[in-house]
């Protein structure tokens, strides 16, 4: 297929979505500006000159209808087959898978264009960014933008065999190291914990207050003081806690609940130039029938030596390609690259974060495109024709075949024959999987290969090159199959349930969330590894129906672990329990209170005093209660003479008041305090308030009422304009 094209090439082709003619080919370049991409556009050999330009430049439409019309994609990606990434387990996994296939998109634009890394970066960054690298829609949504320095960074790291630093938890670095998770040594998280033992409905607002009155100097962390949190970060950590530690809450708060609920493309074979360069993998139903039905056969084919292991299966699943390459490496050693096509077994999540785990490049082939790894779909067939043709229970390769067999069956029907004796099915499962490999082993490897000139057993001997032997230990953790829902299991009272089996495990919480990877060899023991990163191993899980172990020891073993692990954990919290009474969150908040309103003062309002005759006569039965009633004097001679003499003026007649003469000046008896006065008085108080100097409740009183006054706030005015002549 011809990857460089002249626009009027591309005009002439009227590919799906791109103009028919040449000069609108020409003004697109211009518009998209494909010159930008200098590695992807080239001078045209050749008479007449001109520029070439790459099919990666094209849309993505008009690439499939370009690539579909020479047999290399026909039809776009099955959107069914990437179904499975709508309900990731979590979003560090998710980006780890999303930037997977985007290295993989990026190693296939390298060898369709033949570009440099430094250059290939730079344009597949701009390529992706304007969408039009080919990738599911899952992948762009978790990577909606991509650098090239991040592009490079991602292709270091792969390189280097550490696909986990693809898998960023932003907040992993500072989780469990915060204020309050580790404050005064770990105390704070303890003392908050044990509050909500000792009252699990105290409020958030309760238990800020109450953490503000015991470190109101402050919290230690890292050798320094700093203050404490806000009530909301309070309240999200307790939230955190509680999911954290769910279960030993439970078992401090209420033990009863604790018991009844928690306790216990192409064929490439022209690019390969060495051993476990590349190999293929494919899988076919046998062609054979076994007494508990019919079984599929996995293939992975080695494409320079052609060399074969095979892996029997039930049914397809991405279990029994991650066993498939665990014997392979085992037996060969690390490919660089292993092609497969889009079925769900091979595209899974799990398969492909387990391949990019050893660093091993995964290529894809085209849907329904099989002769892009012809190696393989021809190594099933000769296993289906050699092999199977052997097997007892052998079915026919095609319809015609079966119509044969089917014929036979009729017939032995008519004479009361069985099924399985018409058809000589006799072999089990293990049996059909020796027979595979023995036949790949001894029969097939040693059999001279046309394309080879010798045997593949041969030609593997050929190779004196390296091989990247991978430990066989470190296989079983990365290799080992994960049961369905992509390896999650939550932690229930009888374990974890796998295939309606329960595995029990020493050391996990009711309600704790786990990775699980089953033994390949040993199906009554699965492990158990961190929720958030599964090559952090936690428990080892264990069926006592599966091993022959009695249940109710292993049972007994669990909870003996589960208590312990909950003594080790709310140890402290017990510690800091014991000093914690039913009055400390009250006395807190009350401490609190009277540290904060102690600075404060409440100026003394003005009264006028209220009397009644009522009020008057009550005041002297208080008085005569109390014994301070005034009693009579002795009416002196004096006395009386000064009583008569106010009887007789009071009897005499009262002369009129004299007429003020004209002109005269009035004497005022009683003085009155101008405004200027008053303004005067209240700039007096007000400056010795300033200088701190005390001052008696009556001005504290006339101060209070004169300074909101509306006399106040007009001679401010003047005041501010003309000083001390404004006030006379």
């Amino acid at each position: 297929m011809k990857v460089w094209l002249t626009s009027s090439e591309i005009a002439d082709l009227a590919l799906a979505g791109l103009p028919t003619t040449r000069q609108n080919i020409n003004l697109l370049a211009e518009r998209e500006d494909w010159a930008r991409f200098g590695a992807l556009c080239r001078k045209r050999e050749g008479r007449g000159g001109g520029v070439e330009y790459h099919i990666s430049l094209l849309p993505v439409a008009a690439r499939w209808d370009y690539c579909g019309r020479h047999g290399e994609a026909a039809t776009p990606p099955d959107t069914a087959l990437t179904a499975q990434f709508d309900a990731p387990a979590g979003r560090a996994g998710v980006e780890l898978d999303a930037r997977v296939a985007i290295l993989d998109a990026f190693a296939l634009f390298r060898r369709q264009s033949g570009v440099s890394l430094t250059v290939g970066v730079n344009y597949f960054a701009d390529l992706y960014v304007q969408g039009r690298v080919d990738v599911a829609d899952w992948v762009r949504q978790a990577v909606p933008r991509l650098s090239s320095r991040t592009l490079f960074r991602w292709q270091s790291a792969g390189k280097n065999g550490e696909i986990d630093r693809l898998a960023v938890d932003r907040g992993g670095a500072r989780r469990g190291r915060g204020l309050l998770d580790a404050g005064d040594e770990g105390r704070v998280k303890a003392f908050l914990l044990a509050l909500v033992v000792q009252n699990p409905l105290y409020t958030a607002r309760q238990l800020h207050e109450t953490l503000k009155s015991k470190y109101a100097g402050g919290i230690e962390l890292d050798g320094t003081l700093r203050p404490v949190p806000s009530q909301r970060l309070v309240e999200m950590a307790l939230k955190r806690w509680k999911a954290e530690h769910n279960t030993e809450l439970l078992a401090l708060t209420n033990p009863d609940a604790f018991i009844s609920r928690t306790r216990v493309a192409g064929t490439y074979v022209h690019l390969v130039h060495g051993l476990n360069e590349l190999w293929q993998i494919d899988a076919s139903p046998v062609d054979a029938l076994c007494l508990d039905g019919r079984h599929s056969v996995y293939v992975c084919i080695d494409v320079w030596s052609r060399r074969m292991v095979l892996l029997v299966s039930r049914t397809p699943r991405s279990e029994a390609v991650q066993l498939l390459l665990r014997k392979a490496i085992l037996l060969w050693g690390r490919p660089k690259a292993v092609k497969t096509d889009n079925g769900s077994d091979f595209v899974a999540k799990a398969t492909r974060r387990l391949l990019a785990g050893v660093n091993i490049e995964t290529i894809t082939s085209t849907a329904f495109s099989p002769w892009q790894k012809g190696v393989v779909e021809r190594a099933v067939r000769t296993f289906q024709v050699d092999c199977g043709r052997m097997l007892p229970g052998f079915i026919g390769h095609n319809v015609s075949d079966r119509k044969v067999i089917e014929s036979r069956k009729a017939f032995a029907a008519r004479l009361g024959v069985d099924d399985n004796k018409a058809f000589a099915v006799e072999m089990t499962a293990a049996e059909l999987a020796s027979h595979a490999d023995n036949w790949a082993s001894q029969i097939y490897a040693h059999h001279r290969h046309n394309a080879l000139g010798m045997s593949p057993f041969a030609k593997a001997a050929s190779w004196s090159g390296p091989i990247e032997q991978v430990d066989a230990e470190a296989l079983n953790i990365l290799l080992m199959p994960a049961p369905d829902n992509d390896g999650y299991r939550t932690v229930g009272k009888k374990g974890i349930r796998i295939a309606h089996y329960h595995y029990m495990a020493p050391g996990l919480m009711v309600g704790q969330r786990v990775f699980v990877r089953l033994d390949p060899q040993d199906a009554g023991r699965a492990w158990c590894f961190a929720e958030e990163d599964s090559a952090t191993f936690i428990a080892e899980a264990r069926c006592p129906e599966l091993l022959g172990e009695d249940p109710v020891a292993l049972r007994a073993a669990v909870a003996a672990a589960q208590k312990q692990l909950i003594q080790e954990r709310t140890a402290e919290i017990k510690a800091e329990r014991r000093k914690i009474t039913s009055r400390t969150v009250l006395d807190s908040r009350m401490e609190l209170a009277a540290r904060r309103n102690a600075n404060l003062v409440e100026f003394p309002k003005r009264a006028d005093e209220v009397t009644t005759p009522a009020l008057d006569a009550g005041l002297e039965v208080a008085a005569r209660r109390r014994g301070d009633a005034p009693k009579a004097a002795p009416v002196t001679d004096e006395v009386a003479e000064i009583l008569a003499q106010l009887e007789r003026e009071m009897d005499a007649p009262v002369a009129p008041e004299p007429t003020p003469a004209p002109g005269g000046r009035v004497v005022q008896l009683r003085d009155t305090e101008t405004q200027a006065q008053r303004y005067r008085r209240f700039l007096s108080i007000h400056k010795r308030m300033e200088a701190e100097e005390p001052i008696t409740p009556a001005e504290a009183a006339f101060y209070g009422g004169y300074v909101q006054s509306a006399e106040k706030k007009a001679l401010d005015d003047l005041f501010d304009d003309f000083g001390d002549e404004a006030l006379g």
